[in-house]
């Protein structure tokens, strides 16, 4: 691949770009916004010029509600060799330029499991792909030229192929990633006038369940708006388990013993059912969960704070897997749990001691 167009220029379509442009590809930039075109040219992400003559690979970078369309203007036009888009949903799309009688043999549907809760160029990156699963979605008309155009950009951005049927990948990431967001943000408006004294007593796992309702609602609504019924279908199982919740939890109350065990039955068999789930994420690199020891670290909230802990783990010989700060309520102080391999605990809690650092059991 020498040329590539990015029509929408918002996160993914820039980071994709960022991504092409550092490895020698000659990227165009268009927008139905020509100054975030233009924004993400400034970034080096390519030209907002238009290409001279069709381009390689032309990546569609639109809301999944408008993708269909830009893509048969995209067609027609014959701006590509080969054409994909990177929205959400794959299915609806797909049968969407079928409707419209184009030749598919060009084209095959993409998603790039990643993303941030901000949008827009401004918080591309042009490493936000890499190591993550990037879905191709190709069917029995996709052309072998298209498939490997497709592949390539894959490599560039340094993210994992996976292959998928369009409509497994919808409900797929119905269970991954919009049901998921639509209870964060249904967690999240409980906090919206909630007393400020309980607001306060926030911790991380509050923080952890609901930081991904902190993204744009006008996107989402594009997003639900394309996959609407495997949502509705996943939200409707969860509504049965939460009515369940609710009734174990009232046998609780009850003064009748016998109620009482049924709702400790109850709720010991939905936090089984949470452990067993939870269990199935993938860990590190996409492999099996681990389970990690935490080493517990008070921090002062000042510039370098980690860079030390991590040097003198380094200095230990100790490889940190994962880290999570919880900052401190009121105080300029916070609580680093650094995640190791159960035999390295002891080494790093001996090492951090001894150079001075208050370990929390």
């Amino acid at each position: 691949m020498r040329t590539a167009l990015v029509i929408g220029t918002g996160l993914i379509g820039t980071s994709a770009a960022l991504a092409l442009a550092q490895r020698g590809v000659t990227v165009h930039l268009a927008d139905h916004d020509p100054e975030q075109a233009r924004t993400a040219a400034a970034l080096g992400a390519g030209t907002d010029e238009p290409p001279a003559g069709p381009v390689d690979l032309a990546i569609v970078a639109a809301p999944p509600a408008h993708v269909a369309a830009v893509l048969a203007d995209a067609m027609r036009r014959g701006v590509a060799r080969g054409y994909i888009d990177v929205a959400s949903v794959k299915g609806g799309p797909r049968r969407e330029l079928e409707a419209l009688g184009l030749d598919l043999s060009a084209y095959i549907g993409t998603h790039p499991m990643s993303g941030r809760e901000k949008s827009g160029p401004l918080a591309a990156s042009g490493d936000l792909f890499e190591g993550r699963p990037w879905v191709l979605t190709p069917t029995r008309d996709t052309d072998t030229e298209v498939l490997n155009l497709a592949l390539e950009l894959v490599s560039h951005c340094r993210a994992v192929p996976v292959v998928m049927d369009a409509d497994a990948h919808d409900r797929a990431v119905a269970l991954v990633s919009h049901m998921p967001h639509l209870v964060s943000s249904l967690v999240a408006a409980r906090l919206e006038n909630a007393e400020e004294t309980a607001v306060r007593l926030c911790g991380q796992g509050i923080r952890d369940v609901t930081r991904i309702a902190a993204s744009d609602p006008r996107m989402w609504i594009d997003i639900l708006s394309a996959n609407p019924g495997p949502v509705a279908d996943l939200l409707s199982d969860v509504a049965a388990d939460l009515d369940e919740t609710v009734q174990a939890l009232r046998a609780l109350q009850s003064s009748d013993e016998a109620k009482r065990r049924e709702g400790t039955a109850g709720i010991q068999d939905v936090l089984r059912r949470g452990n067993a789930g939870q269990v199935r994420v993938p860990g590190k690199h996409g492999s099996a969960p681990r389970v990690y020891e935490t080493v517990v670290v008070l921090i002062d909230d000042q510039p370098g704070q980690l860079a030390r802990i991590f040097a003198d783990a380094g200095r230990a010989g100790v490889n940190i897997e994962d880290v999570r700060i919880e900052h401190a309520t009121g105080q300029q102080a916070g609580l680093v749990q650094l995640m190791v391999e159960p035999k390295a605990a002891p080494v790093l809690t001996a090492a951090l001691r001894e150079r001075g650092w208050a370990i929390r059991q």
